[in-house]
């Protein structure tokens, strides 16, 4: 076995634990690589019987649309439940603040639109594709990560994982985050899609687009970027590297429109993924401090 058979066998392991330790699981998909992966994961865990839990997208209303697109090829291709939950309806509600100014983003709205989510269906343990290696506040969670009822984290109150025994057990209105592929890193989710030949969303690779350099990065040139007569737009090669909000993800310069092109340049990069998320330069704990309230 080489090291990416013992990552999925301990993914495919986690998945089933979930299935077996709670009553209303739900797979977060965004429709980046790392939701793919788990998806995949769990058609090798569960197939050829349903998945015992549905897709759950929260839509912030300024994704990209090829993302979207990718989103709903693959639910129709595996047949199984998506639920879609939409970050303008919170601000229709009065759940939630549209940011205002140039750089605003509904990025941190996602927080609400979620918490309500699993309050309304019941979801008891929600699965996410976060990365130890992404970000230091995601590398302070364990696999099996409890919420309060409140949906905040609480990095004091970690929960031991000793010989991969992972307690589920929560009090009514907790729910568990649950990472299967929390020790995997970026680079070894690119050598699995390709050992895996696993279908990923155009934008990942180099492509032709209208960007603008703003805060230091060059974003896709779209109306919700607020675009005014200080931004002059350029038409570039460029990928992106991760996938969120348009407002707050980023595009590198790249000409990697291959599989090994992309490896090869992860390889070779002295920054890391979440580089390119505008979101977590707020400050040195912005993604700790969006996690204590419920942030993905």
């Amino acid at each position: 076995m080489d090291y990416l058979d013992h990552l999925e066998a301990e993914a495919i392991y986690i998945l089933r634990e979930v299935a077996g330790q709670f009553e209303k699981p739900a797979l977060l998909f965004s429709g980046g690589k790392d939701s793919i992966t788990l998806v995949h994961l769990a058609k090798k865990a569960f197939r050829p019987g349903k998945f015992p839990f549905p897709l759950v997208h929260i839509d912030t209303g300024h994704n990209f649309q090829e993302t979207l697109d990718f989103r709903d090829q693959l639910v129709k291709e595996i047949g199984e439940q998506l639920i879609v939950a939409f970050v303008q309806d919170s601000i229709d509600q009065g759940r939630a603040i549209e940011p205002k100014g140039k750089n605003a983003s509904r990025n941190a709205l996602q927080t609400i639109t979620l918490l309500d989510t699993i309050e309304q269906y019941g979801f008891d343990a929600c699965i996410g594709g976060a990365r130890r290696d992404e970000e230091k506040a995601r590398a302070k969670e364990r696999i099996f990560s409890v919420r309060d009822d409140f949906g905040q984290w609480d990095p004091k109150r970690q929960r031991p994982e000793l010989w991969n025994i992972f307690n589920g057990k929560i009090q009514k209105g907790e729910n568990v985050r649950v990472f299967p592929i929390s020790n995997w890193t970026e680079l070894d989710v690119w050598n699995y899609i390709q050992r895996e030949k696993i279908a990923i969303p155009s934008i990942y690779f180099s492509h032709e687009r209208e960007v603008v350099f703003r805060n230091g990065q060059w974003m896709a040139a779209h109306p919700v970027l607020q675009l005014d007569q200080e931004d002059i737009i350029k038409n570039k090669s460029v990928r992106f590297r991760t996938i969120g909000d348009i407002t707050c993800t980023a595009a590198v310069h790249s000409e990697a429109n291959t599989l090994d092109d992309i490896i090869a340049e992860i390889k070779a990069s002295t920054v890391s993924e979440r580089g390119a998320r505008l979101d977590d330069k707020v400050s040195e704990a912005a993604m700790e401090e969006r996690k204590k309230q419920g942030y993905f």
